[in-house]
């Protein structure tokens, strides 16, 4: 049975360890070992704890009796778009494959939408890589709309990503 919880302090290692996972079992293969070494450094455990610890970031995480399945993670404005009013931006959404199409992806966007809104944004942005078909699809059934794009970097390493909005 899935259940959701909010992160806190104590989950960073345990979101260390799922971030990196989550990105290297989605992206993993187009990188070369050192810059997909350099971008995991940004799931430090340090770095987790420093976001949930700072009341600007929410996560929730997902659980399937007890094992670890996917999270969302909301925060500020950090892409490179001009703020125009309250606004949010959901910086990570990931399902561990084994939960693919069961619907997890749906509760924590729903829930990423409901948190935005909680925070008072008027519009909630995020990032997408080009050629990630299958969450670029999930996000227009959402009704985000692309805006502009960007060069997200893993290590050396420029990816094209979509940027999307959402009016909330």
């Amino acid at each position: 049975m899935i259940e959701y919880r909010n992160g806190g302090p104590d989950d960073a290692a345990l979101m260390s360890r799922l971030g990196k996972q989550t990105f290297v079992e989605t992206f993993g293969h187009l990188y070369t070992p050192e810059n997909l070494a350099a971008f995991l450094e940004n799931h430090s455990e340090e770095n987790w704890r420093g976001e949930l610890t700072n009341p600007d970031f929410a996560v929730r995480i997902a659980e399937d009796s007890g094992e670890v399945a996917g999270f969302a993670k909301v925060g500020p404005p950090s892409l490179p778009f001009e703020v125009t009013g309250p606004t949010a931006e959901l910086r990570q959404l990931y399902v561990l494959k084994p939960w693919h199409g069961q619907g997890m992806a749906h509760a924590l966007m729903d829930w990423a939408i409901a948190e935005a809104k909680r925070r008072g944004a008027a519009q909630l942005y995020l990032s997408v890589f080009v050629d990630n078909h299958r969450a670029r699809r999930f996000y227009d059934r959402y009704g985000f709309e692309a805006v502009g794009t960007y060069d997200f970097m893993v290590g050396t390493h420029a990816d094209l990503d979509i940027i999307m909005r959402k009016l909330l």
